[in-house]
């Protein structure tokens, strides 16, 4: 993944966006047709939260992706195209840090109605394991993922639990948008949960029992993962999963290895697998993909459902599952 450097700019648009989940404003709701007659325009910030816009809209809204499939999101820089088809959006829905030329869009936009997920979901700090450094603080400072002065780990749709609760929050903003479809709203809501629900058991049950419960991953995007399911997340690197780890974090992942009986180095989908087939040989470990799910590559192929059991599959053969 190739990070993104926070710029000063960016600082006005958060701050003016935060602790916000709705950007309501006078002048009443947005006709339930949308602006020309073909449904609901709603705009998501990147795979994540299109996937939730498509599914509880359904035919009653026209969904863009700001980012295009198989590109990194944090790598985004929003065309003016694309700005204009946020300023003209009946919603947007979005995760505010994540992005910062998404969030100065929404910011200076006059989009009445928009999701912020992390308002839904708030971000939650997460760290390296022992010896390590704080991986949110690094994390963080790269990709300036701050909410209203706090910062934290935003990788919060790998928690189905975390999901579901941002799908309700966006269910209930199309359905205050267009009350003339709200029981259908709400009926893909329920619906989209309750498949939530059922993968969180999946995972629950694919998860008890394993040989060890300890993974080594290029990029510490799985700390909510990790956390919801009691395994613990070995980083080579806190921020970017193609940097070189230094000497001494080289160790401390050869140790918590060796300790807790790991097998695999997982890295994700996006970005090139160099860097863990460097570790994974110096460890004499195994590589495999993990995938972030911040973008799909193929959106005809694969979709959360898909690549979440991908992942589960992957976990339980590198955890040893009985």
């Amino acid at each position: 993944m190739r990070i993104r450097r926070t710029h000063p700019r960016i600082a006005l648009a958060v701050t003016a966006l935060a602790g916000s989940l709705l950007l309501s404003g006078c002048g009443g709701a947005s006709s339930a047709a949308g602006k020309d007659g073909g449904g609901l325009e709603v705009v998501a910030s990147f795979y994540p939260m299109e996937f939730l816009a498509r599914q509880i809209g359904g035919a009653h809204v026209k969904v863009t992706d700001l980012t295009a499939p198989g590109v990194e999101p944090h790598d985004l820089e929003l065309t003016a195209k694309q700005v204009a088809t946020v300023q003209r959006a009946d919603a947007v829905v979005y995760l505010k840090g994540l992005q910062p030329t998404v969030d100065k869009a929404v910011a200076q936009s006059h989009v009445k109605h928009a999701v912020d997920a992390t308002a839904v979901s708030p971000l939650v700090d997460h760290h390296l394991d022992e010896g390590g450094e704080d991986e949110t603080e690094a994390h963080d400072g790269e990709h300036g993922h701050e909410h209203g002065g706090a910062t934290g780990d935003p990788h919060i749709w790998l928690d189905p639990t975390r999901y579901a609760a941002v799908a309700r929050a966006v269910g209930a903003e199309l359905a205050g948008i267009d009350p003339a479809n709200a029981a259908e709203y709400q009926r893909n809501t329920d619906d989209l949960v309750a498949r939530l629900g059922s993968l969180d058991q999946e995972f629950r049950d694919g998860l008890t029992g394993t040989a060890t419960r300890t993974f080594v991953t290029s990029h510490a995007a799985f700390g909510y993962l990790a956390e919801h399911y009691g395994l613990e997340q070995v980083a080579i690197n806190g921020v970017d999963p193609e940097a070189e780890p230094t000497p001494s974090r080289m160790a401390e992942i050869q140790r918590a290895a060796k300790e807790n009986g790991a097998t695999t180095v997982f890295f994700e989908a996006l970005v090139s697998p160099k860097l863990a087939d460097t570790v994974a040989a110096d460890l004499g470990l195994k590589t495999a993909v993990l995938d972030p799910l911040e973008g799909i590559k193929e959106p005809d192929r694969d979709d959360y459902f898909s690549v979440m059991r991908q992942n589960l599959a992957n976990l339980r053969a590198a955890l040893g599952s009985r």
